[in-house]
């Protein structure tokens, strides 16, 4: 099959991609047929991380490492999947469902609940609620009523569960390149929000909306600072000169849907339960502000909230005085206990750490450089925090920061903490850009991990735009 390209000359971040296209494609689509690509990359999280379900804001950029998805329509009822991942050696896999699975008997698209389940039931094809999820969305969104199915192709240029956002990068890429291909207008804002849709509705997956807003918003060598209320867009942002966010993947494989994570999340919404529930007791009126912990002022939660929350308490216990809290994508399990005070903590000081992060950053774009040993401080803080207050360390994430804080500024390094979700995955460090500065030190510290651990550690190192600044690729096979 000979590709043929409705755009001018080759892009080197497809250039994978087209080629298999080219040798394989042919298998899975209909020559003679358009095919449109969505890019999303993956991103590292160099500030704010959960803390994004509590309000945050958060400081991210995109890698190069990307997902794409290409989308070709079909005449008939049939969503059709495939997924390809030759960087990670994995074999094809594929997925298909009917277009009227989605709907009940009279015709209504089926609540997410029974969408989940229908993607959770057959565990061979659950990777694909990622994918074909976005057609499940669109729908119950009431953005588009589907009357045919459709071929969609994951190419998948990054690891999965390192702690740089892959799910998000997935459904970005999908939401892209199916409303792209049916000539679907959204806003980025808009794009993003679905895309979380299908993680947390459709995959079942409690994250915050930071990564999509990167993978789809993000600009190449940028960070991106955004506050998760739900979702404002706060700018775009250089790094200082000479400086770099890198990834460092542990290879310990991270979830966001893991257990840890949720207990986090749900100790940090029986805080502001709690908080809530004191401020209705004081007869203070309720805003829409109150209900993000990262609105409360660190000092003013030391004095007037902190000692009222509980240590520790059992859910069972918390229903019966709270009820609920006031999360849409978790529950208070009764039989676990929590540690409340601590999963409240951390959000309401990161939000702080960020914020004061920023502002080092700018410092340091100005001219003082001592700005990134305070910033590489705060990282270190935060990596504590995801550690101690919301039991998301692990042994190998702490050791890879260790041995950026034992060499420190004066070989190039200026700070490090565990991205993303935690309990594995991926470190951002904070480090000199060129190799005589902190690069080298990096490529020096994953051989040292690597000889430690028996584990090579990925190193992410380069950017590239989101896929609304990347825009879609159109494509036919002849």
């Amino acid at each position: 099959m000979r590709l043929i390209r409705e755009h001018d000359g080759r892009d080197e971040l497809l250039t994978p991609f087209e080629d298999y296209l080219e040798r394989r494609g042919g298998g899975f689509f209909e020559p003679g047929r358009r095919i449109t690509l969505g890019r999303a990359p993956a991103r590292i999280d160099c500030m704010g991380g959960i803390a994004d379900y509590s309000g945050s804001v958060v400081f991210e950029g995109p890698l190069r490492e990307a997902a794409v998805v290409a989308f070709q329509p079909r005449d008939d009822s049939v969503l059709r999947a495939l997924s390809v991942s030759p960087a990670e050696g994995e074999q094809p896999r594929e997925a298909e469902f009917d277009l009227r699975s989605f709907r009940d008997g009279s015709g209504r698209t089926r609540d997410y609940a029974e969408l989940c389940a229908l993607f959770a039931h057959d565990g061979s094809k659950a990777w694909s609620a990622n994918v074909l999820g976005a057609v499940a969305v669109l729908e119950r969104e009431g953005v588009h009523r589907f009357e045919r199915g459709g071929n969609f192709l994951l190419w998948r240029g990054l690891p999965l569960g390192a702690g740089v956002g892959s799910s998000a990068a997935m459904q970005v890429a999908a939401m892209f390149a199916l409303t792209s291909g049916l000539d679907i207008k959204l806003p980025g804002l808009r794009l993003a929000a679905l895309a979380q849709a299908v993680e947390n509705k459709v995959v079942g997956a409690p994250c915050g909306i930071m990564d999509q807003m990167t993978s789809a918003l993000g600009e190449a060598g940028m960070l991106l600072a955004l506050r998760c209320q739900p979702c404002e867009l706060l700018g775009q942002h250089e790094l200082p000169e000479g400086v770099k966010a890198f990834g460092l993947n542990s290879r310990v494989h991270h979830s966001v849907a893991g257990a840890a994570y949720a207990a986090a999340r749900v100790s940090a919404f029986m805080g502001l339960k709690v908080i809530l529930a004191e401020k209705e007791r004081r007869a203070q009126p309720i805003t829409e502000a109150d209900r993000y912990l990262c609105n409360i002022a660190p000092k003013d939660y030391v004095r007037q909230y902190r000692h009222l929350i509980p240590e520790h308490m059992k859910g069972a216990d918390f229903l019966k005085a709270f009820g609920e809290t006031t999360d849409t994508v978790t529950r208070v399990d009764a039989r676990t206990v929590y540690r409340v005070r601590a999963g409240t903590d951390h959000p309401v000081f990161e939000d702080y750490r960020v914020r004061t992060f920023i502002e080092c950053m700018e410092r340091a774009r100005a001219g003082d450089r001592t700005a990134l040993v305070e910033a590489g401080g705060l990282m270190y803080a935060s990596h504590w925090s995801y550690g101690w207050n919301c039991g998301l360390g692990c042994e190998e994430t702490d050791l890879l920061v260790s041995l950026v804080r034992q060499r420190g500024p004066e070989q190039g390094l200026y700070g490090a903490r565990v991205s993303g979700g935690g309990s594995g995955g991926t470190v951002a460090v904070l480090a000199e850009a060129d190799a005589a500065g902190g690069a080298d030190t990096v490529r020096e510290i994953a051989a040292e991990y690597e000889a430690r651990t028996g584990r090579r550690p990925d190193v992410f190192d380069g950017t590239s735009p989101g896929a609304c600044a990347f825009g879609p690729r159109r494509y036919r096979l002849e």
